[in-house]
């Protein structure tokens, strides 16, 4: 049946193992959300937009779970959330460049006033200054701004003014958009790689754990040779005794054999463990399984 239960997390196994497709459709939907957030930066405050990329924190986690490692699924989420914030900044501030590129024009224009931003702590205090044309008459928008005490009052300067006065006026030097462009290409093209990085971690685990877990031509020669024949649900019950009885190492770690629990694959065993408050270690096992309230990377159950 097509809406049967997967207690072995089978469906997931296969996903982590072939993370390829996955992988390709989390990457363009966080493209689409780069886009959607550029496109909307003018239109919505920042509030809103903080609340939006909040959600989609939660669920590009949710997404990168299905790759194969769990573990470092927040870490993940949230380094490609920050640099999708970064890539919509650095954008915003390369379109405003280019728009002053396109309807601009260029001026010399002479500083008749300059003063500095008001202090803010720690924080850099830029220089404005105001700027009249060669008739008198001022140059549209908001003072021209400097990190450094660059002019002074009198000097010309050449500028380029946006006739429409909603941009500030820029020097040609300032308004080069290729800056601001490589560096929101650069934040971007980290995003992705961090959603490959975790596809390849995710497919990665899983091929370790295939190769702990023992075949069915295996199980089946292990028990003829010990003649265990109990059935996978004793096989449970004893895994369960055990994890309440068994004492833990000087690291913390119970201990189980996988060859006393033939029918019981890792995942399953791994599920048994949270269901008991442990979490199975998927890391440095060398032969047994290890169970432990903290461990490294823990054995998907899900």
């Amino acid at each position: 049946m097509s809406g049967a239960a997967d207690p072995d997390g089978t469906a997931g196994e296969r996903r982590a193992r072939r993370p390829v497709l996955p992988a390709v459709g989390i990457s363009c939907y966080v493209l689409a959300v780069i886009a959607g957030m550029y496109l909307l930066e003018d239109e919505v405050g920042a509030a809103l937009q903080t609340l939006l990329f909040i959600v989609h924190g939660f669920l590009l986690m949710a997404l990168i779970e299905k790759l194969g490692a769990t573990e470092s699924s927040p870490g993940a989420a949230l380094f490609v959330v920050l640099a999708s914030v970064m890539c919509v900044y650095v954008a915003a501030g390369a379109r405003d460049d280019l728009t002053l590129q396109q309807r601009g024009n260029r001026v010399t224009a002479t500083v008749v006033k300059e003063w500095l931003d008001p202090a803010q702590g720690r924080k850099a205090r830029d220089h404005n200054y105001e700027l009249e044309h060669q008739d008198g008459t001022s140059v549209p928008g908001s003072a021209l701004k400097s990190m450094s005490d660059s002019y002074d009052v009198g000097q010309t300067v050449t500028v380029i003014e946006d006739p429409e006065g909603e941009l500030r006026p820029q020097t040609p030097g300032q308004a080069d958009a290729t800056g601001d462009l490589v560096g929101a290409g650069a934040f971007g093209l980290a995003a992705l790689c961090a959603v490959a990085w975790m596809a390849w971690r995710g497919s990665d685990t899983a091929k370790r754990r295939d190769a702990r877990e023992p075949t069915a031509r295996l199980r089946k020669a292990y028990q003829a040779v010990t003649r265990n024949h109990t059935t996978p649900v004793q096989q449970e019950e004893n895994l369960r005794q055990a994890l309440r009885t068994c004492p833990s190492d000087r690291r913390g770690y119970i201990k189980a054999n996988p060859e006393d629990y033939p029918d019981v694959s890792h995942r399953r065993a791994a599920r048994i463990a949270w269901e008991m408050g442990l979490r199975a270690e998927a890391a440095g096992n060398r032969g047994s399984w290890r169970f432990a309230e903290t461990v490294v990377e823990e054995v998907p159950h899900s």
